[in-house]
């Protein structure tokens, strides 16, 4: 393999494994601001207990967080050094204010969170719980931001002479709210607060079918149903207003994403398919005009192809679209299981109906497939740009770095990596078998 393949293998794996755990805290810190709520509204030790266990295990997921992260703003500089040349002032105002508004506020409320409850008043544990789940929530917004400007660049001027050229803000809010930012930031968020409702469900699943812990699981799935719920269904009107934002922007993706080939004509919306790139077409379902209805209102208008894009700037097509579709698939999955929890739940025929609750242990998995099949569409959409429309991605590697440095420095990280996620999921084993504290209902019963 050549050196741009390996290095975008490395900068692939750090990052997927990585996005495992922000989704997860992001949502948990959503849903740990609403348990430990409930309890000051209702003074019930029962969520005091639920809130001091998830807190352990979203302590957990924070440490594995900042682990995995550090690995790539080295690689930034070791493998990617043209790029950060390039976009250097953009990526270093977007990291600095993550630094600041988020991983600060974060880390610093995080020892009153876990080691505050004994110490501190409820109301001041509270704010630190908010403060936390805010500090989780901006660090998504400031990478969302540096994300999306390199799919869609705004606010930003040229400076230099090639080789040396190097993008420079012109217009800070410009690049905050690039085109696709805002989009694709309530998406992003979403499917977090997916990762952490579906967790809560899959632990208080678990634990029903186990007959153990019963108050606790029955509380946490109801809770975690009414996030599920709301975030599936908020992803689908997010979703459609970034593919509406990507029809925009970024053409060449949308056709991709939907193995769309004619250059100028009314597009069908396929189910599911195989793309042959060398025919130029996609065998599976379609219905017709869909598409274009769906990004035009309209199903007589034309959709932009891919035979209008010589093949050096195309994407790998039949990757990008078997991510795209996955993605959705189980988007669409995780909805009519959140409707299906829900309206046993009404019924009262939830915690009893034992096949539903073995669908939801293992559901854990769908939002962290889903949040990586997306983030894996939309990098590859956008190929073979690094920056849309202004550096591609052979122009970024460092030259200094050859394949063979490349190539142990990944056989190390599979090894390391690997072991970093035995060792959590251990821990998270661990955790749940052992499940909430009885001392901690007796503790924060008698403080009540």
């Amino acid at each position: 393999m050549d050196v741009e393949i390996l290095s975008r293998l490395q900068f692939a794996l750090t990052i997927a494994f990585h996005y495992i755990y922000p989704p997860l805290s992001i949502g948990l810190g959503l849903l740990l601001v609403l348990m430990e709520a409930i309890y000051l509204r209702t003074r019930d030790p029962l969520w005091q207990q639920i809130t001091r266990f998830w807190v352990r295990i979203f302590g957990l997921t924070f440490a594995m967080g900042v682990a995995t992260g550090i690995v790539m703003e080295f690689e930034f500089g070791t493998n990617w050094a043209a790029y950060s040349r390039f976009v250097g002032d953009v990526f270093g105002s977007a990291l600095a204010a993550e630094g600041i508004f988020a991983f600060f506020l974060e880390s610093g409320f995080l020892a009153l969170l876990l080691f505050g409850w004994d110490r501190v008043g409820p109301r001041v544990h509270f704010l630190s719980t908010v403060m936390v789940c805010l500090g989780a929530h901006f660090s998504a917004i400031w990478i969302v931001v540096a994300n999306s400007w390199m799919q869609t660049p705004a606010g930003y001027h040229l400076v230099g002479t090639p080789p040396h050229v190097r993008a420079e803000i012109t217009d800070f809010w410009a690049m905050v709210f690039n085109p696709s930012s805002m989009d694709r930031l309530t998406h992003t968020v979403l499917g977090a607060w997916q990762a952490g409702a579906f967790l809560v469900l899959s632990v208080a699943a678990w634990y029903l079918l186990r007959g153990r812990h019963l108050p606790f699981a029955r509380a946490s799935m109801k809770l975690g149903l009414v996030v599920a719920l709301f975030a599936s269904l908020a992803s689908l009107v997010t979703g459609d207003l970034s593919a509406r934002g990507v029809a925009r922007n970024q053409p060449v993706k949308l056709a991709a994403l939907e193995g769309v080939y004619p250059a100028n004509e009314p597009a069908g919306l396929h189910l599911f398919g195989w793309v042959d790139e060398r025919a130029g077409r996609v065998i599976g379902p379609q219905i017709p005009g869909l598409l274009s209805w769906m990004i035009h209102d309209d199903a007589t208008r034309p959709v932009p192809g891919l035979d209008a894009v010589p093949p050096g700037d195309r994407p790998p097509v039949n990757l990008t679209f078997q991510a795209f579709h996955l993605m959705v698939a189980i988007g669409m999955g995780l909805i009519g299981l959140a409707l299906l929890g829900t309206l046993l739940l009404r019924r009262g025929r939830l915690f009893r109906t034992r096949w539903l609750l073995w669908l939801f242990v293992p559901a854990v998995l769908g939002p962290q497939l889903a949040n990586q099949l997306g983030w894996t569409a939309a990098e590859l959409g956008r190929q073979p740009w690094i920056v849309q429309g202004l550096m591609r991605t052979r122009d970024g590697l460092s030259p200094s770095v050859g394949a063979g440095a490349v190539m142990v420095s990944l056989a190390l990280f599979t090894v390391v990596y690997a072991l970093l996620f035995v060792l959590f999921l251990f821990l998270l084993d661990q955790k749940i078998r052992h499940g909430p504290r009885a001392d901690d209902l007796a503790a924060s019963g008698q403080r009540a």
